[in-house]
Formats: C-alpha cells, sequence, structure tokens
C-alpha cells in the first residue's frame, strides 16, 4: 500500500463480499420457489426473497465500488485519501441502513411498511430495485453525496488522470440518475419513462465508466504496460458505451406506450452495444500480451480477463440476442430477459469488484503484492466454478425462456403463464443445481483469503 489512507477501502470489501454471500443464498431460495412455491413461505415470500436478492446485489456492488474509489484515488491521485474518518462513518452509516432495510423487508408486510417510512409523503416505493423505504433512498443520497465530497476533494487536490476522471465521472452519474427513483409520477408510462433513466443509465451508462476505470488501473498495476496505451483504450471504449448506451435506453421503451420512433432508435444503437464489450475483450488481452513484468498476483489478472470475456457475453451477445423490436415483442419479460441480466451483472460489475478485491486485497492485509500461491490457486478455482456455473445458468434460463417464448406467445395456440411455467420446471431445476456449484465456488472464494503459506515472491525465492 502506497498511501495509508487506503486502509480504508477493507470494510467495504470485507461488507461487499458478506453481502454477497447473503444475495447468492437468497437466490436460491427464490430458485427453490419456482419450483416449489410454498418453500419458507410464510416466512419469506417470494416476493421478499427476490426484493432481497435484488437490493442485496445492488448494495453489495456500491459498496465494491466505494472500496475500490478509496483504493484507487489515493493511488491514482498520488495523494491521501481527503478524510479517512469521513470514509469510516459512511461504511457504518451505509451498513447499518441496508442492514435494517432487510430486516424490514424480512420482518414487516410491505404495505406496512411503506406506512412506517413515509411513503405517503414521497411515493418512491413498490418499483423493482427501488423498492427502498424513503428513509433508505434519503440515507443513500446522504452517504452518496458525503462520498463524492471525500473522493473529489482528493482528486482535486491531487494528480489527475485518465483513470479517477473516468471514475469520477461515473460516480457522480450513478449519484446523479439514482435521485430519479424519488420521482414517481401516476402516469404509467412516464413513470416507466423515468425508471430506466436509473436502472438502466446505471448499468448501461455511468457503471460501464467505473468498470472501464478498475480494469485499467488493475491492468496498469499487474502488467506494467505503458498508462498512455492503456488510457487510449479507455477512452475509446467508454465512449462507445456512452454513445450506444445513452440511446439504446429505447430498447426498454418498445412497448410502454412510447412514440413508435423509439423501435427503430432503440434497436439500432441496441445493435451497437456489443462493440465497446467486444473492444473490452480486445483492449484486456491485448494489454496482457505485451506486459513488461509478470505480476505475482496471477488470480488478480485471471479476473481482469474474465471480466471482460464474461462482460461481453452477459451484456453484448445475450443482450443482442433480444434487443430487437421484432425479436423483443415476442421475448420481453421472459426467461430470456432473466438470462441476460444474470450473466451481465455477474460477467460486467460483480466480477470487476471480485478484481478489484483480488488485486487490494493482499496489500490490505499486508501480505505484499500477491497472497500465497496455494491461496491463489484456491481462489482461481473458485473463479472457474462461479464462472462456469454462471454460464449454465444463463443456458438453462435461455432454454427455459425460447420455450416460454413458443409456447406462450408464438404458437398458434397459446398457453397461460402457470401453465408453461409448468412444463419449463426441468430448466429451473438444472438452474438451481447450477447454482448451488456458483454458490460453491463463492465459499471457496471466502476461503481462499484464509488459506496460508508463502507469497507467491517468497515462493520463488525459495525455490
Amino acid at each position: 500500500m502506497q498511501f495509508k489512507s487506503q486502509a480504508v477501502s477493507k470494510p467495504y470489501f470485507i461488507a461487499a463480499i458478506g453481502l454477497f454471500v447473503a444475495q447468492i443464498l437468497f437466490g436460491l431460495i427464490m430458485g427453490l420457489q419456482y419450483v416449489m412455491g410454498d418453500f419458507l413461505f410464510p416466512h419469506i415470500p417470494f416476493n421478499v426473497a427476490r426484493m432481497v436478492h435484488t437490493n442485496a446485489l445492488i448494495v453489495w456492488l456500491l459498496m465494491g465500488f466505494m472500496g475500490a474509489a478509496y483504493y484507487l484515488v489515493p493511488e491514482e491521485s498520488e495523494t491521501e485519501l481527503f478524510s479517512p474518518k469521513l470514509a469510516i462513518a459512511l461504511f457504518w452509516i451505509f451498513l447499518v441502513a441496508a442492514a435494517l432495510t432487510v430486516v424490514g423487508y424480512l420482518l414487516v408486510p410491505y404495505a406496512t411498511l411503506a406506512k412506517m417510512t413515509g411513503n405517503d409523503i414521497i411515493p418512491t416505493m413498490g418499483r423493482e430495485f427501488l423498492e427502498q423505504p424513503l428513509i433508505t433512498k434519503v440515507g443513500i443520497v446522504i452517504v452518496a453525496l458525503a462520498f463524492l465530497f471525500n473522493i473529489t476533494m482528493t482528486v482535486l487536490k491531487g494528480r489527475k488522470t485518465a483513470i479517477n476522471t473516468v471514475l469520477l465521472v461515473g460516480l457522480w452519474g450513478l449519484a446523479i440518475f439514482f435521485l430519479f427513483s424519488f420521482y414517481n409520477p401516476d402516469n404509467v408510462v412516464r413513470d416507466k419513462f423515468y425508471w430506466w433513466w436509473v436502472v438502466h443509465l446505471w448499468v448501461e451508462g455511468v457503471w460501464e465508466l467505473i468498470l472501464g476505470a478498475i480494469l485499467a488501473f488493475v491492468l496498469i498495476k499487474t502488467t506494467g504496460v505503458d498508462r498512455e496505451v492503456i488510457e487510449k483504450w479507455l477512452y475509446v471504449i467508454i465512449s462507445l458505451a456512452l454513445i450506444t448506451g445513452i440511446i439504446g435506453t429505447g430498447h426498454h421503451y418498445y412497448w410502454i406506450g412510447t412514440p413508435e420512433y423509439w423501435q427503430w432508435w432503440g434497436s439500432i444503437f441496441s445493435a451497437l452495444e456489443p462493440i465497446p464489450f467486444f473492444a473490452m475483450v480486445i483492449y484486456a488481452f491485448n494489454i496482457v500480451n505485451r506486459r513488461r513484468r509478470e505480476h505475482p498476483n496471477k488470480a488478480a489478472t485471471l479476473w481482469a480477463l474474465g471480466t471482460a470475456v464474461m462482460a461481453f457475453l452477459g451484456a453484448g451477445v445475450w443482450g443482442f440476442l433480444h434487443t430487437l423490436a421484432p425479436v423483443n415483442f415476442y421475448t420481453h419479460g421472459t426467461q430470456i430477459t432473466a438470462a441476460h441480466g444474470h450473466m451481465a451483472f455477474y460477467g460486467a460489475y460483480a466480477m470487476i469488484v471480485l478484481t478489484m478485491i483480488s488485486y487490494a486485497m493482499p496489500k490490505l492485509r499486508g501480505m505484499g503484492e500477491a497472497a500465497s500461491e496455494r491461496a491463489q490457486l484456491t481462489e482461481m478455482w473458485s473463479f472457474w466454478l462461479m464462472t462456469v456455473s454462471m454460464v449454465f445458468i444463463t443456458l438453462f434460463l435461455t432454454g427455459a425462456g425460447v420455450l416460454q417464448v413458443w409456447l406462450q406467445r408464438y404458437s398458434e395456440a397459446p398457453q397461460a403463464f402457470m401453465a408453461v411455467q409448468e412444463q419449463i420446471k426441468i430448466f429451473y431445476w438444472m438452474r438451481e443445481t447450477a447454482g448451488l456449484v456458483f454458490f460453491t465456488g463463492l465459499v471457496l472464494y471466502v476461503i481462499s483469503h484464509f488459506v496460508g503459506g508463502p507469497t507467491g515472491a517468497k515462493a520463488k525465492a525459495r525455490a
């Protein structure tokens, strides 16, 4: 660690992994509820399990982004963090607020929770991914603004690089677009229109800037390739991502009552969205092939390359499969959508947070540039278990979606939703099995941080 204040990122990373474990556990519960409808009912109904699963995903990724920023920015800016004490205070505020919200979901009926938390004052609840009570949303805004103040002041007083500038723009964009979660118009079309300004413009907009900045930082550190080369790639990728992603929001507007021109705009620009992700694959492998040093942290390099490939497959290929308006007419809201969502979130955002944790955690724990070779081997096993099982989860959900489209929407005698669900149960069972393998990989990832032995450098010296 070059700067003492980078240590504040450690609790963020630990909390992120803990919330990741909780997210997957509730995902497994949901998976069983797809095939055993009364599983854990009435203690954890499906709608509650789903809220916890999706909200835990968002919170742990935000925790990971904040931890990554606290580690990356001081090093890029070549100065200590503006206020480490503020960073620690914000961590505990954010963690406690997230925990209380989850407890509220589990113990209080959602309608009662809405009344208790002031939803009648500003009605913001009841929207997918944005189910958080008003109090929690206000808390998120306060934490985000204080966090951005801390990071921005650090960048302003230190060196300005392409990486910390792109990261800062992405983080500010994240906070600004979240404000639309407070806007809940009575008109359903307007509601969905602006709802996507949070959800889509996060994951297919400003989050991609955060992804690009973190990936560039890790590749610079692990390969030794000239900063100028990596920064040029970074500018090209984020430009392509923003141009295609912002206008590509239109692929959510096809069938919600908006003007027909969105079918053209959405289809054309969404069809271009795989390009920046494909460029990211070329970029990552090209940089690694041109590396000037053999970094001892092989696990971090593996996560970095895996991020590029899986982001391209999940966000690019599986996104393209159903993004054209004539295809989306039949696939919208089916399990094909779920297949795309699972691989895209894992490939683009879960993996980039794990990449940063894999790179930074050995230094934060005083182990030098890398963990022991045994620990890295364990971590790489976890990489392959999680990544391969996610591929199978995506394939099983795709199979379920194709059959669902055919039986429910495309055939001459379309069947009822629940009748079709009964016929695609086999895919849900296979998805649940793959989910258990994924969870095994995640447990192995946690274990890898407790595996001892000499570090990579010490092991080579002994040999």
